[in-house]
């Protein structure tokens, strides 16, 4: 087993977890098994959002969302439904990454500042504290190097 540690764009570090090194295949692999109609990740879904995440270095994930118009609630603004969503689906796929399949218990979220539509984002996502069954995840949407908006979660290891 490996340490990984998580860090936000501030470079504020989460706490050490102690699993198994996560790898893209092993993101991949969970993902596909563990849920394949996703309207986060799956590219399946026809009204799915399509996300793609990518391990990073720190154990933490990242994807790109494009921000249509399509998704706005107020005009010029991402509804908070999606940014939510986004939130949750980039902390999921971030316990993917580490082999863990978990469904979200609690999650908080916290608006900084409006999500412009038209205007591409990065969601990231990294875990923070590990006590099994439950994990400890943080996720923020960034765009043009600003936060957008962070959330907190509780993910209870789902059992197959």
């Amino acid at each position: 087993m490996s340490p990984h540690v998580g860090r936000d764009t501030k470079g504020r570090q989460g706490a050490v977890t102690a699993m198994t090194g996560p790898t893209q295949e092993i993101l991949d692999q969970v993902s596909q098994h563990a849920h394949p109609w996703c309207v986060v990740c799956t590219r399946v879904h026809q009204a799915g959002l399509g996300l793609r995440f990518k391990l990073q270095d720190d154990g933490s994930v990242e994807a790109r969302f494009g921000c249509n118009a399509a998704y706005q609630g107020y005009g010029g603004v991402l509804h908070g439904g999606i940014a939510a969503t986004l939130l949750d689906g980039a902390m999921t796929n971030c316990l993917f990454a580490h082999g863990v399949a978990a469904v979200t218990a609690e999650m908080t979220v916290r608006f900084r500042s409006p999500i412009e539509v038209g205007t591409p984002l990065t969601a990231r996502a990294w875990i923070s504290r590990v006590h099994k069954p439950l994990y400890g995840v943080q996720a923020e949407l960034v765009q043009e190097g600003q936060v957008k908006a962070t959330a907190a979660g509780r993910f209870m290891e789902r059992v197959a």
